[in-house]
């Protein structure tokens, strides 16, 4: 038994003792980052887990909104930035993100740790046994990230809740800002598979309960993903309130200011139909192009010249694969003889997305449980009807009754989709401008820039600095 007992001891003094190391190190390099800073040793640090900042999506509008509070709020904390985007730099990151979303950061208290190894939490790295293989392979990129910086307090902004307890298990308080549960109750009721497959995801939820429950500060991007993640951490019943954490919603930032400067008039004059979404296989960009052939193939007055709809997909390309979808939904759009009628614009900045958005008349977005939808207010509070997949944030928290009127339409098919396009292409002069009105007030009035802030702060984020 004392010879089992030295096994174990062994490796695991072994492994505290590098790890220890480790820190050390990261603590010499946090203290070489506040002296190019110019900024003094006893500086507070947050750091964001987040390794697709530079992406441009939704996600990273919440990042930098926070980002860009705390330094307005707290001029005196450093935020440091954990991103496996090593080919970009500090000044070009900062760059996008005033031209994408219209938000100044200030390089004087932020700070980008380059991480080398993101491979390890890419979808591509796991073929088989994807969401385990990304959870643990978020393990070892959270170390190389703490090994280059130890920050006073932490949060995971990007969906790595496996991080979490890593963290806490080295004394650095922890939070995360979940925008889509990785895995939940609902979820798995949709298995229809054997047995294997069942217990293999009920393990998993298991262990991401776990994981979550190492959060102290703990913010969801909507009603349904509270929803979602309340179930995750009341599985199993038999863990109770252990290291339970009530999450909190907290929505997303949005720039409905600036869009609600746009005209609301005239808008059905140009048969734009938008989209705005990163080209992801989530998205579902196919259901649109799908749609708009529903559409021509019932209304084909809607191809004639002069007066002819156009789809214009407006989205990020992060990769060669986002790449490839995109061609392939080009195909796909010659295949269905509506080619002509589909324009695609990739990696547009904020300028061209707003004139875009000035000119549209409906607005699209065809995900099916999409978590929250930043798109779907954007079209709102710029005056563009949405019409949205009839589940997710923007059925149950975005597109609702305002005033006991609709401000926008639900759709759950091709057809579907088609039929309401043309619902909104036919309005009368007067119930279209009544309905953008209506969304647009109610986007400002809840999804707006102050409102997230607010929430932002109640949620007690600086409680893990204390």
């Amino acid at each position: 038994m004392a010879s089992m007992l030295v096994l174990l001891l062994v490796p695991l003094s072994v492994i505290f003792f590098c790890l220890s190391q480790v820190l050390q190190r990261a603590a010499r390099q946090r203290k070489d980052v506040l002296q190019s800073l110019s900024l003094p040793p006893s500086t507070k640090s947050f750091a964001f887990f987040h390794p697709y900042c530079n992406a441009g999506g939704g996600g990273e509008r919440v990042l930098w909104s926070a980002i860009a509070y705390i330094q307005r709020t707290h001029p005196s904390l450093l935020c440091v930035v954990y991103t496996g985007d090593a080919s970009a730099t500090k000044a070009s990151i900062i760059d996008k993100v005033q031209s994408r979303f219209s938000i100044a950061l200030s390089p004087a208290t932020l700070h980008f740790v380059f991480l080398t190894r993101r491979v390890l939490v890419e979808d591509s790295t796991y073929p088989h046994f994807t969401l385990i293989g990304q959870s643990l392979g978020s393990v070892g990129l959270v170390l190389e990230a703490l090994s280059l910086f130890v920050p006073d307090a932490y949060i995971d902004t990007m969906g790595y809740a496996f991080t979490l307890p890593v963290v806490r298990l080295l004394g650095i308080p922890a939070g995360a800002y979940v925008h889509y549960p990785t895995v939940s109750p609902p979820m798995i009721s949709r298995i229809r598979a054997r047995t294997p497959k069942l217990i293999y995801y009920h393990a998993f939820m298991l262990l991401y309960s776990l994981a979550l429950r190492s959060a102290r500060v703990l913010m969801v991007n909507s009603s349904w993903t509270k929803k979602h993640v309340d179930a995750v951490l009341a599985y199993p019943p038999r863990l109770g309130r252990w290291g339970l954490v009530r999450p909190r919603v907290v929505y997303p930032s949005c720039d409905t200011l600036e869009m609600a400067r746009l005209p609301l008039e005239g808008r059905a004059h140009e048969r734009i139909v938008l989209s705005i979404a990163q080209f992801r296989p989530e998205k579902d960009h196919a259901m649109q192009v799908r749609a708009l052939h529903a559409l021509l193939q019932e209304h084909p007055e809607y191809a004639k010249e002069g007066e002819a709809i156009q789809l214009v997909l407006i989205g990020g390309c992060r990769n060669p694969q986002d790449e490839g979808r995109v061609e392939d939904l080009r195909k796909l759009a010659r295949e269905l003889g509506v080619e002509s009628h589909v324009q695609f614009v990739l990696n547009a900045p904020y300028p061209d997305v707003l004139a875009w958005l000035r000119r549209a008349s409906v607005g699209l977005n065809t995900m099916l449980d999409e978590h929250f939808g930043i798109n779907v207010v954007e079209f709102m509070a710029a005056g563009v009807i949405p019409i949205v997949h009839a589940s997710g944030g923007p059925l149950e928290d975005i597109v609702v009754l305002f005033q006991g009127e609709i401000t926008g339409y639900h759709a759950t098919t091709p057809a579907t989709f088609a039929s309401s396009i043309h619902k909104a292409f036919t309005l009368s002069p007067m119930a279209d401008l009544a309905i953008r009105q209506r969304a647009r007030t109610w986007a400002v009035q809840r999804f707006s820039e102050a409102e997230f802030e607010a929430s932002w702060e109640a949620s007690g984020w600086w409680t893990l600095l204390v």
